[in-house]
């Protein structure tokens, strides 16, 4: 990718792809586009200026399914993007941008361009750079100034494939930029730039499970254990609904490990009077023995029952019959 302007030379094309998509030209927005695809095609051609795009690719990746032996749509899209920047491929305008056509394909040529996609990308790579050679005030600097450019995804609000796919390299490339930012305010113990920071990326990631773990280990260390138990449950919860997987090992240990250490932590409460049973209990225990009354009194033990001695019943048979049940 062609390496942008930067702002103070004064680039005749402004283009914004991170949230809203905007172009200026001379200063002024454009707003009105003469054909749907135009917009389109200026934000694949302008992503990839300077390279020469065939009209396979191009169709691949703006009208996925249509035949590309026919260019209707190409060929309508290049002429209102031409009528709209005024990019004639000769006699370009005050602009200084050109569409031009080859056989095999578009290629777009700007003179002037600053574009927040190459500043950003501009950034975090040297910020990267900085912070592995450890000049940490450096990166922190450029990190800071490439997260101020990322004001959303790219180009939010559509769904082509290839705008995915920059979307998600964009992305992660934020996500590396918070994770320098967030190891340097620990390394400082910056806990309220952590937390922000951290915040700032669960917008990017809302799985982002190290994240997490930051956010836990540095309420931790300010001794908020309501804090670490509620990041723990969102993150478990996230986790459950949305992805159907449970936290990592390592999340869950810290948890254990977190809450237990910073209890010990806490003062000793001061010694009060035992509280009297519940009566539940009182009534299981056996009644209190008499004073001087040896253990083995029968008064502290259980009475037995005594069972009442049955009679004989008279036996009134017959004397023969007793006789009988004698022999």
């Amino acid at each position: 990718m062609t390496t942008a302007a930067t702002e103070t030379a004064g680039p005749a094309v402004r283009v914004r792809f991170l949230g809203d998509f905007e172009l200026t030209v001379n200063g002024s927005p454009v707003r009105h586009w003469r054909a749907g695809k135009a917009r389109g095609l200026f934000q694949y051609l302008v992503v990839h200026r300077g390279q020469t795009l065939t009209r396979e690719r191009l169709y691949a990746s703006l009208w996925p399914g249509t035949d590309s032996s026919a260019g209707s749509s190409l060929k309508v899209a290049a002429h209102a993007l031409r009528r709209v920047l005024d990019a004639h491929p000769d006699r370009p305008g005050d602009s200084g941008i050109r569409l031009v056509y080859r056989d095999f394909g578009y290629v777009l040529h700007v003179a002037g361009i600053w574009s927040d996609l190459d500043r950003f990308q501009e950034l975090v790579h040297a910020g990267l750079r900085a912070a592995t050679s450890g000049d940490a005030g450096l990166s922190r600097t450029l990190l800071r100034s490439a997260l101020g450019l990322y004001g959303g995804e790219f180009l939010r609000g559509e769904s082509a494939d290839w705008v995915v796919e920059q979307r998600e390299y964009l992305r992660g490339l934020a996500l590396r930029a918070l994770g320098a930012l967030r190891a340097d305010a620990e390394a400082r113990e910056d806990f309220v730039e952590l937390i922000g920071l951290c915040k700032r990326t669960l917008e990017i990631d809302r799985h982002h499970e190290e994240t997490y773990r930051a956010l836990m280990a540095a309420h931790g260390r300010r001794g908020e254990l309501a804090c670490v138990r509620r990041w723990y449950e969102l993150c478990a919860r996230r986790m459950r609904d949305e992805l159907a997987v449970a936290p990592e090992p390592e999340t869950q240990l810290l948890l254990r490990t977190l809450l237990p250490a910073a209890a010990a932590a806490r003062p000793a409460a001061p010694a009060q009077a035992a509280a009297a049973p519940p009566a539940t209990v009182r009534a299981l225990r056996p009644p209190p023995r008499r004073a001087g009354t040896p253990p083995w009194s029968v008064e502290v033990r259980t009475p037995v029952p005594v069972r009442p001695v049955r009679r004989a019943r008279p036996d009134n048979r017959a004397p023969a019959a007793r006789l009988r049940a004698a022999d």
